[in-house]
């Protein structure tokens, strides 16, 4: 159990770490990201939102007293990585970031169900 422990705990860390990075990049170099918003053909009105449904998501993931809201934070960091991968495969990036966020989500979030229990 223990060796599950620390595999959740790093996997969760390196997890917030890689949306809180991400959350402000969108909010300190916004113009950057809206660069990239318009190349992918995203709107560029979900700048913003997404930086707090990140920021959001890191704090109900790492509070776990609402199961309800972990669960949805996962889901919405599952969706957020899975269309970033495709977005930027379909443009032609390196999508290896993408896949590493992806493999931590996956990990915490399996992880972090044996844990809690």
């Amino acid at each position: 159990m223990k060796i599950q422990r620390a595999i959740y705990w790093v996997a969760t860390v390196l997890m917030c770490a890689m949306f809180l990075y991400s959350a402000s990049m969108y909010i300190t170099k916004t113009e950057m990201v809206t660069g990239f918003f318009e190349m992918l053909n995203y709107p560029t009105y979900l700048v913003y939102p997404l930086a707090i449904a990140k920021i959001l998501g890191v704090v109900m993931v790492l509070w776990t007293k609402s199961q309800w809201l972990t669960e949805w934070a996962y889901a919405g960091f599952f969706f957020d990585v899975v269309l970033a991968f495709f977005a930027h495969e379909h443009a032609g990036h390196d999508v290896t970031q993408t896949l590493v966020t992806i493999i931590l989500v996956l990990i915490s979030y399996f992880f972090g169900k044996v844990v809690r229990e």
